[in-house]
């Protein structure tokens, strides 16, 4: 049984959620930044998991907005959100997150009932609280988890994006489609499936 059967979601409520914004150290990262110096530049390095990438990828082909909402300025984040594709993202080194995400939200006419927001620390705390579907990684502090509708079982940087678009998409009946829309745009037209 996988992990992701374990937690379940109202469909009703899923179904609602049309944004979802991501923190990124933490949640799209396991926390930890590895800082260095060369030639007297400042370099950020930060470790990405490739399956919370597919699960943003998904939630994408799904309709589901995606915005990063971060309180650190890196350049390892804006090439991560590039490469990914979000339709946000904000980058605030006062870590006013709040704001940041209201502007997103009303960017595409939403509403906080109609977003979801994965976080796992104290800077989180103001946006999960006003999110219609307020989501804790696996390792949140205990103070955000509490807060939390849904506490994932995968910690930050180790899939905990993509357990959380799983549930979201299976709630919402759109899981196995969008598995084979991405499996069918990458088996070549002509090849034959071995049973």
């Amino acid at each position: 049984m996988s992990r992701v059967a374990e937690l379940s979601l109202d469909p009703a409520l899923a179904r609602r959620i049309r944004f979802v914004g991501l923190d990124v150290d933490g949640v799209l990262t396991d926390g930890g930044i590895y800082l260095g110096d060369a030639d007297g530049a400042r370099l950020e390095f930060k470790r990405y998991d490739i399956q919370d990438g597919l699960g943003i990828h998904f939630l994408r082909d799904a309709g589901i907005r995606v915005g990063i909402v971060t309180g650190r300025v890196s350049e390892s984040v804006r090439l991560r959100a590039r490469e990914l594709e979000v339709d946000d993202l904000a980058q605030d080194p006062q870590a006013q997150k709040f704001p940041a995400l209201v502007r997103m939200l009303e960017r595409h006419g939403l509403s906080f009932a109609d977003a979801a927001f994965v976080g796992d620390d104290f800077p989180d705390l103001a946006v999960l609280r006003a999110v219609g579907l307020p989501v804790a990684v696996g390792n949140a502090a205990p103070e955000v988890a509490r807060e939390c509708a849904v506490r994932l079982t995968r910690h930050g940087g180790r899939g905990a994006v993509r357990e959380f678009a799983e549930l979201l998409l299976k709630a919402r009946g759109e899981w196995d489609d969008v598995v084979e829309r991405y499996v069918r745009a990458r088996t070549p037209r002509g090849a034959e499936v071995a049973s």
